[in-house]
């Protein structure tokens, strides 16, 4: 399968798990740390307005890239745009995160990556199941492995945090361990 089908599959699963958001579950704790439920959306949104910008030509503008507020609504149309935008990219993409400039097959890759981790993040602060798709896993685990390590994972906002040991065979607990999330992270319980 092509890159941008098996994006498709990884930004729709999203869509999915997101759908299953409600108001009372915004305050809810997430993988990411120091994130809410409400912060995870709103980053989630915009890295899809942000690369769905790049995806055209416009990556370079800040704009692009601002966090606002964003609910499922919000989420599943931004998620419609990117989609649209990759249908047919410009061959390089502007990505300012990086400081440089990508191949458009490289930098969906990095959206594709993202987005499984991030799904599973929402899935695991609903207490829900989060299933990889076998084809996915088959392109997901090298970009996950590829993602440099070291000093860079340990500064404040840095997409992912340092690996985390395990022998997993499961691809989607490699691709979580190897990016710093514990996959067996569950959302802790406060008192009322």
């Amino acid at each position: 399968m092509h890159i941008n089908e098996l994006h498709r599959i990884v930004v729709r699963t999203s869509v999915d798990v997101v759908s299953r958001v409600r108001d009372d579950d915004l305050a809810r704790p997430t993988p990411c740390s120091e994130w809410t439920l409400a912060d995870l959306l709103a980053h989630m949104t915009a890295q899809h307005h942000g690369f769905a910008a790049a995806a055209r030509g416009r990556g370079g503008d800040p704009e692009v890239w601002q966090v606002r507020a964003a609910g499922p609504a919000e989420y599943a149309d931004a998620a419609e745009d990117v989609l649209a935008a990759f249908a047919q990219p410009v061959p390089e993409f502007d990505l300012p995160e990086f400081g440089a400039r990508f191949p458009a097959a490289q930098a969906i890759g990095f959206h594709l990556i993202d987005y499984v981790v991030h799904g599973w993040d929402v899935a695991r602060s609903l207490g829900l199941e989060y299933r990889l798709d076998p084809d996915v896993a088959e392109v997901a685990l090298p970009i996950a492995l590829a993602v440099p390590g070291g000093e860079s994972r340990l500064v404040p906002g840095a997409p992912f945090g340092p690996a985390l040991a395990g022998d997993d065979v499961d691809p989607l607990r490699r691709i979580l361990t190897t990016l710093g999330r514990s996959p067996e992270w569950e959302p802790r319980v406060t008192d009322s």
